[in-house]
């Protein structure tokens, strides 16, 4: 199925411009373990990106050092485009073990402002609230994406737009013949991920505050910037 190039929308091309994701892959990972899906992270990408243009994509996780599986993961993901970003698991006094990257996303986010559009934030975290208000105060749009009833409401309404990923479940889940070896998202060629009504339908009302894009369609001498999503690796 190819996009739809009719619609007028803040999803296409030279609305939305360069665009920044940055999942939460902690946060993201037990959401959508409640909703019992297994999501395909190449899939949830390009959903994301719509017809923008990819500056990156990080992917944010605690990591066990002695998880084969997990490592197998990430090194897919590092090897088709994720910038990963990762912290070894800490062990607390009540047993539980857990990693917070919520200052590496922060960090990020607000370094990368103004080299991007649109930066897209995959959490429910209401932690970050104000990094989003901060980054929308340097001009980019800022969109949540996450599953509505594990999304803080403080968060949605800070965003200039909501995805709920619940809404698009069926066309970012695992295929159901992909190899279980270990967690590798399935391969989706450019143009063969349909866009979602929640998505296509969203119209010119949500422009970014700049709706002026902070790169020209020319610009051509930052093509480095770009990250390359394949699987040939």
């Amino acid at each position: 199925m190819q996009f739809e190039t009719t619609t007028s929308s803040s999803w296409k091309f030279g609305h939305r411009g360069r665009v920044a994701v940055f999942i939460d892959g902690n946060n993201l990972f037990h959401a959508a373990r409640f909703h019992n899906i297994d999501i395909d992270y190449n899939k949830l990408l390009r959903i994301l990106l719509g017809d923008g243009r990819l500056l990156r994509a990080f992917f944010y996780t605690g990591v066990d050092a002695g998880a084969e599986r997990q490592q197998g993961f990430l090194l897919w993901m590092r090897r088709n485009g994720f910038r990963v970003v990762q912290k070894e698991l800490k062990t607390f006094y009540d047993g539980t073990r857990k990693a917070n990257l919520d200052v590496e996303i922060a960090v990020d986010m607000l370094s990368l402002a103004g080299r991007y559009d649109t930066a897209v934030l995959v959490s429910g975290d209401e932690d970050f609230v104000y990094a989003i208000n901060a980054v929308a105060y340097k001009g980019c749009r800022v969109e949540v994406a996450g599953f509505r009833s594990n999304t803080a409401p403080r968060l949605i309404d800070v965003a200039d737009f909501f995805i709920d990923i619940g809404d698009i479940a069926d066309l970012i889940r695992k295929d159901i013949s992909q190899s279980s070896e270990f967690e590798v998202p399935s391969f989706v060629p450019v143009g063969d991920a349909p866009v979602p009504d929640i998505l296509r339908d969203h119209g010119r009302d949500s422009l970014p505050r700049n709706s002026a894009p902070i790169y020209s369609d020319d610009d051509t001498d930052r093509r480095d910037d770009f990250v390359r999503v394949q699987d040939d690796q």
